[in-house]
């Protein structure tokens, strides 16, 4: 019965700043797949090497023509991967596009999405058209800085206001600028890691964020996270090195709570997503709800924020990740 068993890659690595982050995710996602029910493996991918870790502690090379490894003499090839790299080439469609070519069924939203939600910027203009509320924002390209002057970015964004890469896997880059002064080197910083660069809008409020997923059968909002850290922002010590409070269920009413369930739904639906996604908010005192970002590689260690709403909405993170992967197979 064992040969019945689908083989699945959990996919992690990449080449952004978050690599050793995105491995930390796979060895959660490890930890949480129903064993019984597939083998699983860990996929490490960094530029052009690929491998994937095996069960006696050694690695086997990936041949990219097939995403097939040898193990004991024997090939094996891939039904599924899950991707959970925070970062190109896993965050932005380039690994989509590649296992579309190879007819390899994955976890997350396709091509077009991935590249979508990957651009902080893009992404906010083209929710806007929707009627979602987003920060005001500006785009600055690297070569091109000249065009907007620090003047221009004060009148249309005004201070504080935040400078980050406009495509990155996050936290690496991103800086909280108080005043004119702080604006080039800000800007420098973000652009070590992307070509372009977002300064957006200091929004005021609390900030929560989400997972939602949906099968054919089933559309599923996860409890939010409340975020309170004493840092200036949610930067990267606040979020991979304990310098938070997270707080699940987050501390909202319940016309708000509907609220960001409804919205939240909706963007998933708008962008045609595939796989858990989470979308963090602001919400201001007045109640209104403005979307951050959307992440469709959230992180998964046993403390990330989603693993902590499934545990809040009293569900099983092996479930959901075998409801995930079964609901792209016909049934048997």
């Amino acid at each position: 019965m064992n040969d019945m068993k689908r083989t699945i890659a959990i996919v992690c690595g990449g080449d952004s700043s978050e690599h050793d982050v995105s491995l930390r995710s796979a060895q959660g996602l490890y930890s949480f797949f129903d064993k019984e029910r597939y083998h699983v493996y860990i996929v490490d991918i960094k530029a052009q090497d690929w491998r994937v870790e095996l069960s006696d502690g050694t690695t086997a090379k990936i041949d990219r023509n097939d995403f097939s490894f040898v193990e004991n003499g024997e090939k094996k090839v891939f039904d599924y991967a899950y991707i959970t790299i925070h970062g190109t080439p896993g965050e932005n469609g380039l690994l989509q596009g590649y296992f579309d070519l190879i007819g390899l069924p994955y976890s997350t939203s396709s091509v077009l999405v991935e590249a979508l939600t990957f651009d902080k910027f893009v992404l906010n203009q083209y929710l806007r058209g929707y009627g979602v509320s987003v920060a005001e924002s500006l785009l600055i390209r690297e070569g091109y800085e000249e065009l907007v002057s620090d003047d221009e970015i004060e009148a249309r964004i005004g201070m504080p206001c935040f400078v980050k890469p406009a495509a990155d896997g996050s936290s690496f880059g991103v800086s909280k600028v108080k005043n004119k002064d702080q604006l080039a080197p800000a800007i420098r910083k973000a652009m070590m890691e992307s070509p372009e660069i977002m300064v957006e809008s200091f929004l005021e409020g609390t900030e929560i964020s989400i997972g939602v997923y949906k099968t054919k059968e089933k559309s599923v909002v996860l409890p939010a996270t409340e975020v309170v850290t004493t840092n200036e922002f949610f930067d990267y010590d606040a979020k991979y090195n304990g310098q938070v409070q997270e707080i699940t269920p987050a501390r909202l009413s319940d016309e708000v709570t509907e609220r960001v369930r409804q919205i939240t739904s909706h963007i998933y639906d708008i962008l045609h997503c595939n796989g858990i996604i989470r979308i963090d908010y602001i919400i201001s005192k007045e109640g209104k709800i403005s979307m951050l970002e959307v992440n469709t590689t959230p992180g998964m260690t046993a403390t990330s924020f989603i693993p902590q709403q499934v545990r809040a909405a009293g569900l099983s993170m092996t479930d959901v990740l075998t409801e995930i992967v079964e609901n792209q197979f016909d049934e048997d």
